[in-house]
């Protein structure tokens, strides 16, 4: 697992579009994208480059159950404002928070990405160490899967809506398997209040305790992360 530490999310947005871009040139394809507001700068400096993604494929982490892509919460509206609206894609893929059948939808997802192995993923890390919405306790062998969002995920995100009762209760998520099987992973983190988890990440052992921490096992993790998100670590 190899730590970059920059100085701001701009800093560390630049350093993940130069590792997108050697990605791309040796040969990528289908790219893992997360939501939320750590990789916005990253997309941000995806939109100001020259890349071309009309022959590439993106599949993202996760979506809320119940919303669809015309509300502005959804995480399908944030990729299309962030990102698909200014960089089109040949095809992109998000869970459907509206399928009337969520396990059936689940089980489609993993078919997806069986049929669109990702070459490059990106992904945040949650304050209690989840990512996607693999919380807590998720077994490591799990794929796409629907999640009951724990407490502190609902309280973190509240922020993006109105108030913390209209935040969704419920997610559908690639599963920890789903993401171990990326051929890359970058995982961005920002601010103190990542720390513990990214301490727990890099450092602690391997428990489904602090989801994050399964990505030791994996062979090609890079971590950009601020100064204040890699205080804990000791080395």
């Amino acid at each position: 697992m190899k730590v970059i530490v920059v100085k701001n999310q701009l800093e560390g947005g630049k350093i993940g579009l130069d590792l997108l871009k050697r990605s791309m040139a040796n040969g990528a394809k289908t790219l893992g994208l997360a939501t939320g507001s750590t990789p916005v700068e990253f997309y941000n400096q995806i939109v100001n480059s020259d890349l071309d993604f009309t022959d590439m494929v993106s599949v993202n982490l996760d979506e809320y159950v119940g919303l669809d892509g015309s509300n502005d919460q959804s995480y399908r509206y944030f990729m299309t404002k962030h990102l698909f609206g200014e960089k089109p894609f040949k095809e992109n893929f998000l869970p459907n928070g509206k399928a009337a059948d969520l396990e059936a939808e689940a089980k489609h997802y993993d078919q997806i990405i069986e049929e669109n192995p990702i070459d490059w993923q990106i992904l945040g890390i949650g304050q209690n160490g989840h990512i996607g919405f693999n919380e807590p306790g998720t077994p490591a062998e799990i794929t796409t899967h629907v999640v009951d969002l724990q407490e502190s995920t609902i309280k973190a995100n509240a922020r993006f809506f109105e108030s913390e009762a209209d935040v969704p209760r419920k997610a559908i998520s690639m599963g920890l398997a789903s993401i171990m099987k990326s051929k890359n992973i970058v995982l961005m983190a920002y601010g103190k209040e990542k720390a513990e988890a990214i301490k727990g990440m890099v450092e602690g052992e391997v428990t489904t305790e602090l989801p994050a921490s399964i990505l030791q096992n994996h062979a090609n993790v890079t971590v950009i992360a601020d100064e204040a998100a890699v205080s804990l670590l000791s080395k």
